[in-house]
């Protein structure tokens, strides 16, 4: 069933948006909503705020995020969901957050419940949009870029490690990259520490019934999108390859 919702708030830095409405529905940090719009297609993405007012942030980078980007305030959207298994978050364990890229507007959510947060980004520019979410963040915040122009120079995983070498965790939720998530999934193993990692594939339906988002044998978008580090040391392709919308199978460069 699709609900239509206004945009109530709209920030924008560089190619990088955030549109905001309200929604009277409980949604998990993690999970997605199929959004459409008059221009476009329906496409998939996760919400960067799930509280009375929920967001979607998203980069511009095709005719169909362009499209939504372009939206204002008043304008209507078109919502489905929401979608899939989120973040479980065990208020018993020390859990450290792991945002890269893009991948920092789906723990934006856990970062504002007051968990421990480590950012990384290519620049300090692909940071602005996470900025505001830091000044008011009630747990420690981290920041490493590739370039060195914020925040540690390194990247993700160097990042954690530094964290780890001084403060204790239980477990690392995570989102970003898929490169990114690889090498730090490879981490956790190598280091006995638990994971839940959100992992990104090509979807139609969003709902668990096209197949188009298989990973190995788990459907991304019923089955996921996060998974247990368990879970993803079983997959052949994580890391390796994934699907194009046509089905092709094809390896990561």
């Amino acid at each position: 069933m699709n609900d239509i919702v206004t945009v109530t708030g709209k920030s924008r830095f560089g190619d990088i948006c955030s549109l905001s409405f309200d929604w009277d529905v409980a949604v998990q940090p993690g999970q997605f909503v199929m959004v459409w719009a008059p221009g476009m297609e329906e496409i998939p993405l996760s919400l960067s705020s799930v509280k009375d007012t929920k967001s979607i942030t998203f980069r511009m980078i095709g005719k169909d995020t362009e499209a939504l980007g372009n939206k204002e305030i008043g304008d209507r959207l078109s919502i489905r969901g929401p979608y899939g298994r989120g973040y479980k978050v065990d208020d018993k364990k020390r859990t450290l957050v792991v945002g890269g890229g893009i991948g920092i507007a789906p723990v934006l959510p856990m970062m504002a419940d007051g968990l421990d947060t480590a950012l990384a980004a290519r620049s300090s520019g692909e940071l602005d949009f996470a900025l505001p979410a830091t000044e008011k963040a009630k747990g420690r915040t981290w920041i490493s870029t590739d370039d060195g122009s914020m925040g540690l120079h390194g990247n993700a995983v160097q990042l954690v490690k530094d964290i780890l070498a001084e403060r204790e965790y239980d477990e690392i939720l995570a989102c970003g990259p898929e490169v990114m998530l690889f090498f730090l999934h490879r981490f956790c193993v190598e280091n006995g520490m638990k994971c839940q990692m959100s992992l990104e594939r090509y979807m139609k339906c969003g709902c668990g019934i096209c197949g188009s988002c298989m990973i190995d044998d788990k459907r991304v978008c019923a089955d996921g999108p996060v998974f247990t580090c368990e879970e993803i040391s079983g997959m052949k392709d994580f890391g390796r390859a994934k699907r194009e919308p046509c089905g092709t199978r094809v390896l990561f460069r």
